[in-house]
């Protein structure tokens, strides 16, 4: 006959239970824990294995930013000459050609001085004309004073002849007169006769004098004449090269009232109004050439060992979003970071220095066609990736 159990005895066995139940419970977090690190070890050996094959196959194959913005050599108009301006034939963001018409000027004062240019060049083209044509009469003028000369040196040698012939004379009267054979009126005669004789001879040289004085002064007009022509050409004389220079500077400030657009682009910036007076130099607008922009891509220099130009750029911008992808290629790298060029440049030389990671322009080409279809602007935010070759 079983005896009935003591209270004592059902507390004890209530107790057991508890424990075996408490052991049965703890056992099963631990396997539930042990399951839980294997899992989240199995998780994290994935996670590292998927980024390592990531790294070594892809990964170490790309270099990205999305530091990257649109750029292009914008054209800026400036008028080469000053003046009120008559028309203004664009808007700003409007697309124009190369070489089509954006704003005239007052052309008045230009045609005013082009008309003077002209006329001191066909002044300039006659004075030298009647230069060549003075060369002759010059050259006449020589020859008549060589002819002077001759007939003063002829007259001189009749003047001499005759000195000569008066002095025979007047010997032989004046051996008659010793002897009384002729009358002192025929010796005074005589006598006058070789002194008139004398002064013919003396006017007769001075006339030579004059003569070749006379044919000197017209030598030196000609040469100096001839100075002033050169080779005789009207169409190399210096005078006349330098008209023709003024009428061509005149010419060229005459077209220059035109102010044609240099690139093909947008217009952006205009300044200019109708009746404003500008001067030369002064900015009037700002041609953006968008068919041929660029992408300066800001990669830090950790990233940059393999880039080399000619390298494929892929890139998406966020004006389109994924949907457009564009294919670039890196022309070249800045001469410095951009910290280097910055208007404040940091002083990494001071006792506060903390290294920071540089980034270096990358410049990079874009394929004209799809700038076409999918046009950008200046200053647009790109997403640039460089395939790397192995």
């Amino acid at each position: 006959m079983n005896k009935p159990v003591t209270k004592e005895e059902f507390d004890l066995i209530d107790a057991s239970a508890a424990l075996e139940a408490e052991a049965m419970e703890k056992s099963a977090t631990g396997r539930k824990r042990k399951k839980l690190f294997a899992g989240l070890a199995l998780a994290v050996a994935l996670t590292g294995g998927s980024y390592y094959a990531y790294d070594a196959l892809i990964g170490s194959h790309h270099v990205e930013t999305d530091n990257a913005y649109v750029g292009a050599d914008v054209a800026q108009v400036t008028p080469q000459v000053g003046g009120p301006v008559r028309d203004v034939l664009v808007q700003d963001a409007q697309q124009v050609r190369r070489g089509q018409i954006l704003v005239r000027l007052d052309d008045t004062d230009a045609r005013i001085a082009l008309a003077r240019a002209q006329a001191e060049l066909q002044a300039a083209e006659r004075r030298v004309r009647s230069l060549v044509a003075n060369d002759g009469e010059r050259s006449a003028q020589i020859a008549a004073r060589g002819a002077d000369a001759a007939r003063a040196n002829a007259q001189i040698a009749g003047a001499r002849a005759d000195l000569d012939r008066a002095a025979i004379d007047l010997r032989r009267r004046e051996n008659l007169a010793a002897s009384g054979a002729i009358s002192d009126e025929e010796l005074s005669t005589a006598r006058n006769a070789h002194a008139t004789a004398a002064a013919n001879l003396l006017a007769a040289q001075a006339m030579l004098a004059q003569a070749s004085a006379n044919r000197e002064a017209a030598v030196g007009s000609r040469n100096t004449n001839l100075a002033l022509i050169g080779d005789g050409n009207v169409d190399t004389n210096p005078d006349v090269l330098a008209a023709r220079a003024a009428v061509e500077q005149a010419r060229v400030d005459l077209e220059r009232t035109i102010i044609r657009a240099p690139v093909d682009g947008i217009v952006t910036r205009r300044q200019v109004q109708v009746g404003q007076r500008v001067q030369a130099g002064a900015m009037l607008m700002t041609i953006v050439p968008i068919q041929a922009a660029y992408v300066d891509a800001n990669f830090k220099e950790v990233q940059l060992a393999r880039v080399r130009p000619g390298q494929h750029v892929t890139l998406t911008s966020d004006l389109y979003g994924d949907d457009v992808v564009y294919d670039g290629r890196v022309i070249g790298f800045s001469g410095g970071t951009g910290a280097a060029f910055a208007l404040v440049p940091a002083q990494n030389a001071t006792g506060n220095w903390i290294k920071v990671v540089q980034r270096i322009p990358v410049r990079i080409a874009l394929d004209p066609r799809q700038l076409a279809q999918h046009p950008l602007r200046v200053g647009l935010s790109m997403n640039a990736d460089i395939d790397i070759p192995n």
